[in-house]
């Protein structure tokens, strides 16, 4: 079985409009796309850019905030639930215009448990709002996100366990996890069960997985043989034209377990 990937639209082809990043992505042979913020884009655009291409948009991001204060999410903030479930709303209206399967609830900078109860109430408000859809967390490491709520995937486990809804589930980025935690390879297998998506990019320059510390064609054999199926999420910073960097994507389709 060829090990299919997904292309993060937020990092790569960054210079395109997204109806024409989308594009860019099949023409390279990419199996499906995912993207950070996409609402600046009528979401009919992208409908039809997906349609005509015949990619899947795995996932969105629930807005950051203010981006100009620094804000990151805002669904572990006490005090801000009604922006945060405005947020969410929003997301989730976005995904469906598109068909997008997965939204990611960003948590923002906060700690605690008042932090923790109310992210646990916004995520139950997601999932209870939009059954239809995957709703992910997403542990970030502590060098890129310094403060970030969610700060592992320990943490993820018990917040997901909590709220107890089969509908949430943990985004395990493999560049954030390695920087956090380390042993992918053992926490893919212990943490199978809870897994909505996983991403990848080179650590610790978070650029193409083709170089840097982290053996993919090790990673990914290993998720193939977990069964894992699903496109795998390049979430990674090109370092210049995107097209450039792609020799990991022909070398990684056909490599062990592709």
């Amino acid at each position: 079985m060829r090990t299919r990937f997904s292309a993060n639209l937020g990092f790569l082809w960054t210079e395109l409009a997204l109806p024409d990043a989308i594009r860019a992505a099949k023409a390279a042979g990419f199996d499906a796309v995912e993207c950070h913020w996409p609402y600046d884009t009528d979401p009919a655009d992208v409908a039809a850019a997906l349609r005509e291409t015949g990619l899947p948009m795995l996932g969105l991001n629930t807005r950051r905030g203010d981006v100009a204060a620094g804000e990151n999410g805002l669904s572990a903030l006490p005090g801000r639930g009604a922006e945060a479930r405005a947020a969410i709303d929003e997301a989730i209206a976005y995904a469906r215009a598109t068909g997008t399967g997965a939204v990611h609830v960003m948590a923002g900078f906060a700690a605690g448990e008042a932090a923790r109860a109310v992210f646990a109430e916004n995520l139950a408000h997601a999932c209870d709002a939009a059954p239809d859809l995957t709703f992910l967390i997403e542990p970030l490491n502590h060098r890129d996100a310094p403060g970030y709520f969610l700060q592992g995937s320990t943490q993820a486990r018990g917040i997901i366990e909590a709220v107890g809804r089969p509908n949430l589930k943990l985004m395990f980025d493999c560049y954030h996890l390695q920087i956090l935690e380390g042993d992918l390879t053992r926490r893919l297998t212990d943490l199978l069960p809870l897994i909505g998506h996983v991403q990848f990019a080179g650590v610790p320059d978070r650029g193409p997985p083709d170089r840097g510390e982290v053996n993919y064609a090790h990673v990914f054999a290993h998720l193939g043989r977990l069964g894992w199926d699903r496109p795998l999420g390049a979430e990674y910073r090109p370092g210049g034209p995107t097209g450039a960097s792609l020799d990991w994507l022909r070398a990684f389709q056909g490599g062990p377990g592709g």
